[in-house]
């Protein structure tokens, strides 16, 4: 009897039962579309495939796109060797034709399964789960898969987590779609002035253009709103030439609890920007499952050192949670992995160092340990993190500004703590060194608003800037 709520097989998908030739012939486009098909390995779809894996605790999971007449892994856990397989008879080409997750309990006591020759091989699958990758506008590209050697039932708390894992999937596929139509015209707008450069105009012309749109793919492109708390940022590259490895991002975790984090991959360039992106995906990713921040970043250490395409490079970084306090401001938990610390603006010239004890770096041992710490910010208190760009700064005389200059910098401001002014200083400040940053530079602060400053708990508005270091922009 199938389980409540789940699309069992084939034959009992409700409504659907196989495709028309109009309606496959647009999914393939959509497959078609996605340029997906025969790439690579990639970390962050091997990742999904892991992680469904472990959660379901079945010795085999996958992610896979249906083809016109072949089945092709993009990711297989527990399944070596194998790269694709012939579409009919298949348990994935069958998983497509619903909107739900499929469930088969037991391959043997499913009329189409129980023919398949994963069930009937040597592989002898007797359980099968798969959600499909479902499009924005409708299209099943493929399923996220687990397979069991013995019959199992599952919840509808687990098909929704499946279903979750196919979600973040196609989350990936859409970023990698928006990063190569990107790149695809920044090229054609190249193309059309490489008539009227020399060559080495051109050259130089075309890093910068890469650099400059792969940057943007690895940061939001705006900071949300958060009721109650102003959020203000700044990125600037150290090189135009030169993709960073400094990240941030804010995102909300439910109706009321919002993550962030800041961070610094070791290096510049393409490699790091690859880092950049299984970092930020990894952090994103994990805090939806366990929003612990210590286990957050404990995930991300998991994830950098499973990576072979990561090589011997590691990051720093501070993750938290705010949470709205009981009365008034938030709760504020922080992780740090090996990061500077954070500094809590208390206002009235108090600065308070966040840097919880015991904070390794991130993806350099496996035995790395992180601590957490809570505190309240309250109406008028700001938080305010940044990378090694900001503290290795050079005076005149050719010192740091080191955390030491940081604090005393920060602790000269009297008037109440808002973010986007915190900001605005501490790009002056960086604006008044004569040699300025010297290296990339991510700078996120966080404040709450004194409650007669705002309507109620309504989010004033933020700040956000992107500028190469060499580049003037305005600034919201």
């Amino acid at each position: 009897m199938p389980q409540a709520g789940y699309a069992t097989s084939p034959a009992g998908v409700p409504g659907r039962q196989t495709l028309s030739a109009v309606e496959e012939a647009a999914r393939l486009d959509a497959v078609r579309r996605y340029d997906v098909l025969d790439t690579p390995p990639d970390g962050a779809f091997d990742r999904v495939a892991a992680m469904a894996a472990r959660l379901f605790k079945v010795p085999v999971a996958s992610v896979t796109i249906v083809d016109e007449d072949r089945i092709w892994f993009k990711a297989a856990h527990g399944l070596e060797g194998v790269s694709e397989i012939g579409r009919e008879p298949g348990l994935c080409g069958s998983a497509i034709l619903a909107d739900e997750t499929l469930v088969i309990p037991d391959t043997l006591s499913d009329p189409v399964a129980c023919n398949n020759g994963l069930v009937t091989g040597p592989m002898a699958v007797r359980f099968y789960a798969a959600a499909p990758i479902i499009t924005g506008d409708g299209h099943r590209l493929g399923t996220v898969n687990i397979l069991d050697t013995k019959p199992r039932l599952i919840t509808e708390d687990d098909t929704a987590t499946l279903a979750d894992l196919a979600a973040i999937v196609l989350d990936e596929l859409e970023m990698r779609l928006a990063a190569l139509k990107a790149l695809r015209a920044e090229q054609e707008r190249r193309i059309e002035q490489e008539e009227a450069r020399e060559r080495a105009e051109r050259d130089t012309a075309a890093i910068q253009a890469f650099a400059s749109t792969l940057q943007h793919t690895l940061l939001p492109p705006a900071l949300p709103v958060v009721p109650g708390l102003e959020l203000a940022c700044h990125y600037a590259t150290a090189s135009p030439q030169d993709v960073g490895g400094d990240f941030y991002d804010v995102f909300p975790l439910d109706g009321t609890r919002w993550a962030f984090f800041l961070g610094d991959v070791c290096g510049k360039g393409p490699e790091a920007a690859a880092v950049t992106s299984l970092t930020r995906y990894t952090l994103r990713a994990a805090a939806l499952i366990d929003p612990d921040p210590d286990k957050v970043l404990t995930a991300l250490n998991t994830a950098l050192l499973l990576d072979p395409a990561i090589g011997t490079r590691f990051c720093t970084a501070v993750f938290g949670i705010l949470e709205p306090h009981e009365k008034e401001g938030f709760t504020v938990t922080v992780a740090t992995g090996g990061h500077p610390p954070a500094y809590h603006l208390r206002g009235q010239a108090t600065v308070e160092a966040v840097q919880p004890k015991g904070g390794m770096l991130i993806g350099a041992l496996a035995e790395a340990r992180f601590a957490s710490h809570t505190f309240h910010l309250a109406p008028g208190e700001g938080l305010f993190l940044y990378t090694d760009g900001l503290t290795e700064a050079r005076t005149l005389g050719g010192e740091m500004i080191g955390e030491g200059g940081l604090t005393r910098f920060l602790g000269a401001r009297n008037a109440p703590t808002s973010a986007a002014a915190v900001i605005e200083d501490t790009i002056g400040l960086l604006d008044a060194m004569p040699h300025g940053a010297g290296d990339d530079v991510a700078l996120l602060a966080l404040s709450v608003p004194y409650t007669n400053t705002v309507d109620g708990l309504t989010a004033t508005a933020t700040a956000h800037t992107i500028a190469p270091a060499d580049e003037t922009q305005s600034r919201p």
